[in-house]
């Protein structure tokens, strides 16, 4: 069993003790935790948060007990059922909510769940924010109400079809121009929320055709739930059997998108942002974000529009924090999340479908033909296991000296900028490891890379 206490959100398996998983009990100490700093946030007022969830098995017992939790802190909920994390997050501000809680694991395995918490502003919290509603769950500092002051729930199943609606009126989605592009497109959706929304988001965007595979919300993952290539084989097969002229996969709560070409090739997760930022700046003037870790192709087509291209921390909520002090008109991650602010700030699949789709329908070429257009890069990722009690940090800090001639950004572990490559080096939190990105044109040079900066780390130690 496993019990994941973070700023983000608290994710654990199902079952087991108090504190080694995701029991019933700690449910309610980090439901009550956030709802008490809710209240510390908003003082003096009746406060409403938002709940959804995505359609993991265990979805109805968590919900239960986080709505329960919230109404016994005196909290009124809007539970809006089976939705994606982007439209639990839009449901905050159409609310007016003072928050919301997302009930997913994101592409974890079906024995895992988790709290996602959502500020005011339906975003993720802070690091301070979370660090907080972490220490009044450690030090259970949280005040529940009287029976005349319990919260009230109202349920809301409207928020599915807001959210295909607030799709179609983005300015840069061209409805007329996917309908008269005729195309066939085929959907995986793990037997999670997106098997809800995305046929009808298809659907209401003009797509003549959608090929539906898993869309049943029942929680029974049919392959591994991450939208990694080597779990896509079945999607890839059906795309050339059905002659379909793309496909869309997402993660269980939505918020991660996937394309595969026409011919069953991948598209590649981190050029979902890439295609989606070559379309918007060909419209309009801007700048685009990512983190640390994701391709180097979005600065390069970034740089070719004239925009600015910044890097932030690995993290959405590092993400989006460098989105609005840079002003950038769309950012993002490499793991297929688009974030844009036109809609609002949270990693959107059903945004990055309609602009996707918009892209494709105007360039009038097949999908891989789109792929080919960008600067072709290739990321190696690997680790070294550490022995406990090594100093990371003095590691990281002597491989900075070696390279201190190249171009060095610290702001989250260690990236090493070079001409035509790139690496990053990343100590985990949670283990003694260092997880090491590496970059370059081809993959034998980004895989030598990672072993030239690993063999440097095991000269150190």
């Amino acid at each position: 069993m496993t019990l994941i206490k973070s700023i983000s959100g608290i994710r654990g398996t199902i079952g087991g003790r108090t504190g080694e998983g995701l029991s019933p009990l700690d449910v309610v100490k980090f439901t009550s935790a956030y709802g008490q700093w809710a209240k510390l946030r908003h003082p003096g007022i009746k406060l409403k948060i938002v709940v959804g969830r995505d359609a993991r098995i265990s979805g109805e017992m968590v919900k239960n007990l986080v709505i329960g939790s919230l109404q016994g802190l005196g909290i009124d909920v809007v539970n809006i059922g089976l939705a994606t994390t982007p439209t639990t997050e839009i449901a905050v501000t159409e609310e007016n909510a003072n928050g919301g809680i997302i009930l997913t694991a994101s592409h974890n395995p079906k024995q895992w769940n988790a709290l996602k918490l959502l500020n005011e502003k339906g975003e993720f919290l802070s690091a301070a924010d979370g660090a907080e509603v972490l220490k009044i769950a450690e030090e259970e500092s949280f005040v529940f109400a009287d029976v005349d002051e319990l919260g009230q729930v109202e349920e809301k199943d409207t928020y599915n079809d807001f959210h295909i609606q607030h799709v179609l009126n983005l300015e840069m989605v061209d409805v007329e121009a996917i309908k008269n592009a005729n195309f066939t497109v085929a959907v995986d959706c793990v037997n999670s929320v997106g098997g809800i929304v995305l046929p009808d988001l298809l659907k209401a965007l003009g797509v003549s055709k959608v090929i539906e595979l898993y869309t049943e919300p029942n929680g029974q993952f049919p392959h591994n739930p991450e939208p990694l290539p080597e779990h896509l084989t079945e999607i890839s097969n059906t795309i050339k059997e059905k002659k379909a002229d793309v496909g869309f996969v997402v993660d269980p709560d939505v918020d991660r998108l996937a394309i595969i070409n026409e011919d069953g090739s991948m598209f590649g997760e981190e050029y979902t942002l890439v295609a989606v930022a070559d379309y918007l700046l060909a419209h309009k003037t801007g700048n685009t974000v990512s983190n640390l870790s994701s391709t180097r192709a979005l600065a390069d087509v970034t740089r070719a529009y004239g925009g600015e291209y910044t890097a932030a921390a690995v993290g959405e909520v590092n993400v989006v924090t460098a989105m609005k002090d840079t002003n950038a008109l769309i950012g993002g991650e490499g793991n297929g999340g688009v974030i844009y602010p036109e809609s609002h700030y949270g990693r959107d699949a059903l945004v990055g479908i309609g602009l996707f789709l918009t892209h494709l329908a105007k360039a009038g070429i097949s999908c891989s033909a789109l792929r080919a257009k960008y600067p072709e890069y290739f990321i190696s990722k690997n680790k070294i296991e550490l022995t406990a009690g090594i100093d990371v940090d003095k590691i990281l800090e002597q491989i900075k000296e070696k390279y201190s001639n190249e171009q060095i950004n610290d702001i989250d572990g260690l990236k090493i900028d070079f001409a035509e490559k790139w690496v990053q080096l990343r100590k985990s939190n949670t283990e003694p490891i260092i997880r090491i990105y590496a970059e370059a044109k081809t993959m034998e040079d980004a895989n030598e890379l990672a072993k030239s900066i690993i063999s440097d780390i095991k000269s150190i130690i």
